[in-house]
Parts: structure tokens; sequence; C-alpha cells
């Protein structure tokens, strides 16, 4: 949804909208309230005090006829001069009562039949003047004459009047009576109406303003929060309002790129970290492998050459008292010394030649039965060894495999010439093969020196010897090759052994090579 006008436009709208309904609302309920107000000051100010004029008119004078009936019975003079004032006090209260009636305000038809009240009761006191005169002169009979005639007729019609200007009276305060009842109840009303209308009206303000401004500010703010947790994967909304939620909304938008470049760097320093960590690592390796290997040959080339030097030096010193046979006793031992310079040379060439080049150089597979090729490596021990008994085992049928002889040949050389090597002279050496399942597995197994248990995981590490072959030739690069040539034809070695019993070492390889080898 997209909005056109600005939040503060629209919320100053709202507001004015809100203000404007409470000011009609309050200017409706305060016409309402003025209007039952002045309907009760009318029945208060008017309608009361004339309905109390009147009865007090209809009561004086009716005592008014009342009094003047006994001024007619009165005997003596005391009697009669109090009948006398007494109606002086009556006329007082009739004269103070019209005065009072007549400061109220009316209508036309109540003031006509109050002009014809007024005129008839003045008519009436004429007369009653005229039979107390007689009455007071002694002439009763003329007096009570006057009195049962005009004096009877003209009160008659003032009574009468005046009955009919109090029903006039009365009926028009029962209807503003009931125009001011009906009023209250308008103005109550309205005034509930309009609590009502104000309270939807603030309903929809409050409506408005968490749809358009809470809410979305609580859902930027929410996605400031999984911004700052590194929370990328996140939909940034009301990117599409145009007012200023929409401006903080494309801001979040800007600060959520920001926030993808930075994890994305900090993703690229933590993998340039990584890789300056392994090239570091590998580089100390290196050196170390590099020391380790100076440390190895300079031991391993130290030892025949003093032989040489020294059956040289013998044969020099002694070369006037050497038989034939001391010469080539002496000269044996030389070559001895040589051939171990040579073989160890050969193990180095021959291992870096494979490992530091293009393996597939070197690694030409074909058919073979490989228990001739273990019968080989058998031979080659037995020549360079006489001392040593080899047992063969292969079973009663051909190993056929695919793989390369002459490998293959140099990794059971090494199994066997370590075997040889670290067993005792009169020590067994045994090696079995079998075949089960597509996997061809080849065991050799010596009761020699063992391998200490903190050098077996580390064994076919290059350049790695263990700690008990001190005084024992090698390069420390045997196993290690030979955990290579395995690995190239997708086989595996494994080993057991216990120090001072002898090792135990297990080479699985699969019969066809996969194509990824």
């Amino acid at each position: 949804m997209r909005y056109s006008q600005s939040l503060s436009g629209r919320l100053s709208l709202l507001f004015f909208s809100l203000f404007a309904a409470i000011v009609v609302l309050g200017l409706a309920s305060a016409w309402s309230l003025s209007n039952s107000n002045e309907v009760s000051t009318d029945v208060r100010d008017r309608w009361l005090p004339s309905t109390r004029l009147l009865g007090d008119l209809n009561n004086f004078t009716s005592d008014y006829r009342a009094a003047e009936a006994d001024s007619l019975l009165q005997s003596t003079a005391a009697e009669r001069a109090a009948t006398l004032h007494d109606m002086q006090v009556l006329d007082q209260e009739i004269t103070r009562a019209q005065q009072g009636y007549e400061r109220i305000r009316h209508d036309d038809e109540e003031s006509a039949l109050y002009g014809k009240f007024s005129s008839t009761w003045s008519a009436y006191r004429q007369s009653a003047d005229q039979v107390i005169a007689l009455a007071s002169a002694g002439q009763n009979a003329e007096a009570a004459t006057l009195y049962r005639t005009t004096s009877r007729t003209t009160y008659d019609a003032a009574s009468d009047l005046l009955g009919r200007l109090t029903d006039t009276n009365v009926m028009r305060a029962a209807q503003a009576s009931e125009h001011s009842v009906l009023a209250f109840r308008q103005a109550r009303w309205l005034m509930i109406g309009g609590l009502l209308a104000a309270g939807l009206m603030l309903a929809v303000v409050i409506f408005q303003v968490r749809r358009s401004v809470s809410r979305p500010l609580l859902d930027l703010g929410r996605s400031m929060l999984q911004l700052a947790a590194n929370d990328t994967a996140l939909t940034i909304m009301h990117t599409g309002r145009t007012d200023e939620i929409g401006e903080m909304a494309r801001a979040v938008m800007v600060f959520r790129g920001n926030a993808i470049e930075l994890v994305q760097s900090q993703r690229d320093l933590a993998q340039q970290a990584a890789v300056l960590e392994e090239k570091l690592a590998h580089e100390r390796n290196v050196t170390e492998l590099q020391r380790n290997f100076i440390s190895m040959i300079t031991h391993e080339f130290r030892t025949p050459l003093t032989h040489i030097d020294a059956q040289a030096q013998r044969m020099i010193s002694l070369k006037e008292r050497l038989s034939a046979e001391e010469i080539v006793e002496r000269a044996g031992r030389v070559r001895l010394a040589v051939t171990r310079i040579v073989r160890l040379i050969d193990n180095l060439v021959d291992t870096s030649r494979l490992l530091d080049s293009d393996t597939g150089l070197f690694f030409c597979t074909e058919s073979i039965n490989l228990g001739t090729v273990l019968h080989d490596a058998c031979c080659l021990q037995r020549e360079t060894s006489q001392s040593v008994e080899i047992l063969e085992d292969y079973g009663p049928r051909p190993l056929h495999l695919h793989g390369d002889p002459k490998l293959l040949l140099h990794v059971f050389s090494n199994l066997l010439s370590n075997a040889v090597k670290y067993s005792k002279n009169s020590g067994k050496i045994v090696i079995q093969a079998s075949q089960n399942h597509g996997i061809t597995s080849v065991v050799v197994e010596d009761n020699g020196i063992g391998i200490p248990e903190a050098d077996r995981e580390q064994i076919f590490t290059r350049y790695y010897r263990g700690s008990n072959v001190i005084g024992f030739d090698g390069t420390g690069v045997g196993l290690f090759l030979v955990a290579t040539v395995v690995r190239l034809h997708g086989g595996n070695i494994s080993v057991e052994s216990s120090e001072g019993k002898g090792s135990r070492f297990t080479v699985n390889l699969p019969n066809r090579l996969s194509p990824a080898a």
C-alpha cells in the first residue's frame, strides 16, 4: 500500500478531525444543555410563579367574597369594622398577587384573559363597595339585594375568567414541564451519542496511529535488531511508502546492504586468515620436516661413512700385514656401508620422484597376480637377510587384481624390510594374503621391537621415526611411501602393535580400481 501524504500531515489531519468532532459535539451538547436550561428556566421563572399567584388570587378572591357576605351579617359596629379590616387586608394581597402576575411575561391569550379578569374584578369591587356602604348605613335589605344580583353576577364573571386563566396556565405549565423533560432527555441522549462518537473517533485515530506509525516502527525496530545480530536474510517492509516511515525503511535497506557487505568482508577476512594460518602451519611443518630430514640424513650418512673411513684407515695402516682374506673382508664391509648409503639415496630419490612429481607419470596399472609380487619381495629380502625366516601363505588361488606391480613391490619390500630390520635374529616373519568380496588383504606380521603407543598415529608421516628405533638405519619415508601408494590404489593400511612383542600391518586393496583412482 502506497501513502501519498507525509506522516506528519496525515497525523495532523487525524488529530484535527478528532478536535473538530469534539468541538462539534461540545457545541451540540452545549446547545442541548442551553435549550434544556432555557425550558427549565421558563418553567421555574414563568409557569410556577404564575400558577402560584393565580392560586393565591383564587383563594384571596373567594375569601374576599366571603368577607363581603359576612359584612351583611354583622350587627354591631365593631364586627363591621373587623370585617372591613379583613377585606382591606385581602384587597392588599389581591393587589400584590396581581402586581406579581403582571410582572411575569405572558403570551397574548393569557394577557387578554387577565385583562378581562382585571376589569371584571374592578367592576365587582365597585359592587362590593356599594354593598358594604349600604350595610354600614343600615340599609340591609338594599345591600342584600345588590349582593345577590349585580355583585354576584360580576363576581361569578371574574371568578370564571380567573378559572379559565388558571386552567390555561396549568395546561401551559404542564406542557412546559413535559417539554423540559423531553429537552433534558434529548440533551442526555445527545451527550451519550457525542461520547460514543468521540470514543469511536478516538478508536479510529488510535487504530490509524497503530497501523500507520506504531506497527511499522516496531517492524523496522525488529529488522534493526536482526541486522545487529548479523541476520541479513530478512525482508525490509514499508519501503514503498513515500512518507517518513518509507524514508526510515529505505535507510534500513541501506543499513542492511552495509551489514551484508560487512558480513561478507568478515567472512573473506576469516577465509584469508584461515588460508594464511594453513599456509603458516604448512610452512612450519615443512620447516620441521626439513630439520628432521637434515638431522636424519646427517645421522644416517655419518654412520656408514665412519665405517668406510675406519676400514680405509685400518687398511692403510696395516697394508703390509694384511692378508688377502682380511683385505677382502674389510673391502666387503666397505661395500656394505656403501650399499647402505646407496639404498638411503635410492629411497629418497624414489620417494621424492613419486610424491613431488605427477604420480600419473609413474602409476601404470595392469592385471597382475599379487602373489607373484609378494613372492618376489620375499625373495629379495631372503637374499639380503639370510638369518631371518620368512613364511608365505597366499592360499590356493591366484590373487588377481589391477595395480602397479613396481609400486606394489616397493610397498611390500618396505614392509618386509622393516619387519626384518626390527626383528630379532631368530625371529620369524609371516606374510599372508587372501581375497574376499572384491578386496585383497595382505598381512605382514613380525615379533620385533614393536611400535610405542604414542608413535602409532604418526608412523605414516613423512620423515617421522619412532622413539625406539635409535641405532637402526632408515629415512622415515618408507611407511609414508607405503601409505601413499596404498591410497593411490584406492586401499587402506592399518597397524596393530605391542611394544616389545611385534607388529602386524594389514593392507587392503580393491581388486578393481574405481574410475576416480
